[in-house]
């Protein structure tokens, strides 16, 4: 059981991207409520083990006899009793199984909130990262368009420009500096969001890694792999408390073993003196409860195995769903790397055909529009490269959610 715990080397490949995200997935399942929820449950649960192992309720009888019988011995004054029933051999330790099975769904429930909730801190720390990269890429823009624009300036004055394409310049850096703002936006409710995962304060500052890189390769996992997940494991354990409950059942519909004592103190007699004259009458008792009318006890039998059959439909449905998220997740961190491959191809060659119109400069021609041109070609692409980067870690993320 306890190998469903291993939540933090599910991201544990995510290690490089800085050791922040692995403190903050801690941080967050340290102070996460659900996941207290979710522990106090199991603690719950365990409590349930200890209350089942435990017999039924002594019977104590205190009698008065207002009229007191009278007997060869003497009168008898009253009656105390004792009773105590026993359930069939096994009862309690079926009992002790079953409430075992079933805190060990809850445990299982505390191993899926814990993922779900890293899963959920890494993916708000790749959109803060690819916010954050955004609006770097966006401040280098706006520095080369400044550079453009001096330029631009320069050849206004020996009359190589018009001024028109100083304005157009200009124009651009304003949305770029729009561009910005939106993104600011954007982090703001970001890390609120991030934050709120860590149960912080909304506005507390998160610090993300600098940079991020595509690994060399991509890893391969076994088709097999995915049955580890606990979404899955959590249908075994429920299919295995439907069973020991049946155990149960079968034990309980077994007849109860009773066992007592009774006491009636006896009065001597003053009018004569037999012997044994008020001798205390002390009465053992041997009790059975037999469940003749056991046909509540068939109807539970049937209803685990429909339980069970029910049971093992969910963990097949459920693992079709998850085997599909694999599938399409696989598929769009394949397409990311695809995606950044290309635009790095892109970004090249917008940069050759930079580096090409620059020295025309040198030459006394240059065309400030291709040159703004191929500048929005090369923010499209750095930001596409940001955007690739940022969905090939949550894919991968939600990768080794399923099956790590």
């Amino acid at each position: 059981m306890k190998k469903v715990f291993l939540l933090f080397s599910v991201f544990s490949c995510l290690i490089s991207t800085g050791q922040e995200l692995q403190s903050y997935i801690e941080e967050a399942v340290s102070n996460n409520p659900s996941i207290s929820s979710a522990e106090l449950r199991y603690g719950i649960a365990k409590e349930k083990i200890a209350e089942v192992n435990s017999l039924p309720n002594t019977t104590i009888g205190i009698s008065y006899f207002g009229s007191m019988p009278e007997t060869r011995l003497g009168a008898q004054q009253g009656r105390f009793s004792v009773s105590q029933m026993l359930p069939w051999f096994g009862t309690i330790s079926a009992r002790e199984n079953y409430s075992s099975s079933m805190a060990e769904s809850e445990y299982v429930e505390i191993a899926i909130a814990k993922r779900k909730l890293a899963l959920s801190v890494a993916q708000s720390y790749y959109a803060l990262y690819a916010i954050t990269a955004k609006q770097e890429v966006l401040g280098q823009n706006i520095q080369l368009l400044q550079t453009y624009e001096q330029l631009a300036l320069t050849s206004v004055e020996v009359g190589k420009a018009s001024v028109v394409d100083v304005l157009r310049l200009q124009i651009r850096q304003n949305e770029l500096r729009q561009q910005q703002k939106v993104l600011q936006e954007e982090y703001v409710a970001e890390r609120s969001a991030f934050n709120i995962l860590r149960n912080q304060s909304q506005t507390l500052a998160v610090e993300v890694v600098a940079e991020l890189e595509l690994p060399a390769e991509d890893i391969d996992y076994p088709d097999d792999a995915i049955l580890a997940n606990p979404e899955v494991l959590k249908y075994d354990k429920l299919y295995e408390s439907v069973t020991q409950l049946e155990v149960l059942n079968q034990k309980e519909r077994s007849p109860s073993l009773g066992f007592g004592l009774d006491y009636i103190p006896v009065a001597e007699r003053t009018d004569m003196n037999p012997s044994d004259n008020g001798k205390d009458i002390v009465m053992p008792m041997v009790t059975f409860s037999i469940p003749i009318f056991n046909q509540g006890y068939k109807s539970i039998s049937k209803q685990n195995e429909l339980k069970q059959r029910e049971i093992q439909s969910q963990k097949e449905q459920r693992l079709n769903i998850l085997k599909t998220l694999l599938a399409n997740a696989i598929s769009e961190r394949n397409q990311a790397r695809i995606l950044f491959e290309t635009q790095a191809q892109n970004l090249k060659q917008a940069k050759d055909a930079e580096e090409i119109l620059i020295k025309n400069y040198e030459t006394g021609t240059i065309d400030f529009n291709d040159l703004l041109d191929i500048q929005e070609l090369q923010l499209k692409f750095e930001m596409s490269q940001i955007e690739a980067i940022k969905t090939y870690y949550k894919q991968r993320s939600i990768i080794n959610y399923l099956i790590s």
